[in-house]
């Protein structure tokens, strides 16, 4: 979960550096993908991808997430990348229940009480993060457009007050809320768990399809 400041859930202006990022990074790209093209065949484009976007966020893990969901995202950032020029990273996506718990206290002893607290970060029990499902991305630009084509890989933004949260629902678009605490206590993560586990080669193959 990125930390903000008063305004946390607004969007940012665009950074002067972010469109020189891109275009390195998209460059990157190119001159990396004969060597995937013998490294990978025929997913040439979504590993020079992921070399390049791995030299910009260096810090990033995709470690933990569901594999339907990190095949879908990696779907999404590939098409983001080659398609339209934008780079999407991810800030946070899986979470342990402790990591998670240590985030909610923190926000707690922030906000003043758990009620407060959890218009900006859940319970263990709660958290799509941990069930291995959520990904918070970066940069601005590349939530914009996640916003606008998530749909495609089943990603979609959940909270009016988090521009950066994405949760994978291949069901369908779940409700749009105004912040993580709008939602019933105790529902989200067990929905996660509970709901039949689709067949994550044929959801792997339809991210894949869309590249």
């Amino acid at each position: 979960m990125p930390q903000h400041d008063t305004d946390r859930g607004a969007i940012g202006p665009v950074r002067r550096r972010d469109p020189v990022y891109r275009t390195v990074t998209r460059m990157l790209a190119f001159a990396l993908s004969p060597v995937a093209a013998v490294v990978a065949p025929g997913r040439a484009r979504q590993t020079a991808c992921r070399w390049a976007l791995a030299a910009r966020f260096p810090a990033e893990s995709l470690h933990g997430l569901d594999p339907a969901a990190r095949a879908a995202f990696e779907a999404a950032r590939t098409r983001a990348l080659w398609t339209y020029g934008e780079l999407l990273g991810l800030t946070s996506g899986h979470r342990d229940r402790q990591v998670q718990a240590e985030l909610f206290h923190a926000e707690v002893q922030r906000c003043g009480s758990a009620t407060e607290a959890r218009r900006w970060a859940l319970p263990p029990d709660e958290s799509r993060h941990v069930a291995g499902t959520a990904m918070d991305v970066r940069p601005t630009e590349g939530a914009r457009w996640l916003e606008r084509h998530g749909a495609l890989h089943s990603l979609y933004r959940v909270y009016d007050n988090e521009w950066w949260h994405f949760e994978y629902h291949p069901d369908g678009p779940p409700p749009r809320l105004p912040h993580p605490g709008a939602a019933p206590r105790g529902t989200l993560y067990r929905s996660v768990r509970a709901m039949p586990r689709p067949d994550r080669s044929r959801w792997a193959e339809r991210a894949a399809s869309v590249i």
